[in-house]
């Protein structure tokens, strides 16, 4: 499988051209192996050891990427979807980046947020603010694929987050779309 004919048939199905997601969700391809597409730990997309330049180019196969059962059987792994095919590729950590925030409203009760390819949501309790063994923090996106919150982000919520003493300890708190969003225990 090449990176051509893959994007050939990316390209061509109507619903990507019109700027909306495709339907991956109703495709069960066959495996067609692996690709060496990687995706590091800063949002940035390789293939072959070169970085993509054009970000259409990223966005288009953003718009095929899922995180399904791995083909062994043994934990999960990424994916780009086809009607036709499906072909694993390396994620360092998460395929996206969230980069910017920003509220809806003069009450700073709705935040909007976006990731490294321009995706705005609301963070709400369709895109959850998770918390990492580690103390990374990540939102759901899409589907189930994830962006991991950029650092200056995080530093950015915590100057506007409330302590608050919850079950769990003094958590670093704030609210958006009526969702309570915690950034973590204090030590």
């Amino acid at each position: 499988m090449s990176l051509e004919s893959l994007s050939a048939q990316i390209s061509a199905d109507k619903n990507t051209a019109e700027n909306k997601l495709p339907p991956v969700e109703l495709w069960d391809p066959p495996y067609c192996g692996e690709i060496d597409l990687q995706i590091k730990n800063n949002g940035d997309w390789f293939y072959n050891g070169t970085i993509f330049k054009r970000l259409s180019l990223v966005k288009l196969f953003a718009s095929v990427l899922v995180y399904r059962d791995s083909i062994n059987g043994e934990g999960m792994d990424y994916f780009l979807v086809t009607p036709v095919e499906k072909i694993k590729i390396s994620v360092e950590d998460a395929p996206f980046v969230l980069t910017e925030w920003r509220w809806l409203d003069d009450k700073k009760e709705t935040m909007q947020v976006s990731n490294n390819l321009g995706d705005e949501f609301i963070l709400d309790a369709e895109h959850p603010v998770t918390i990492a063994e580690d103390g990374s923090l990540y939102v759901i996106v899409r589907r189930n694929l994830v962006a991991k919150v950029h650092r200056n982000v995080y530093y950015q919520w915590a100057n506007l987050a409330q302590e608050v003493v919850t079950e769990k300890g003094t958590e670093l708190v704030f609210n958006s779309a009526n969702c309570e969003i915690s950034l973590g225990v204090l030590d």
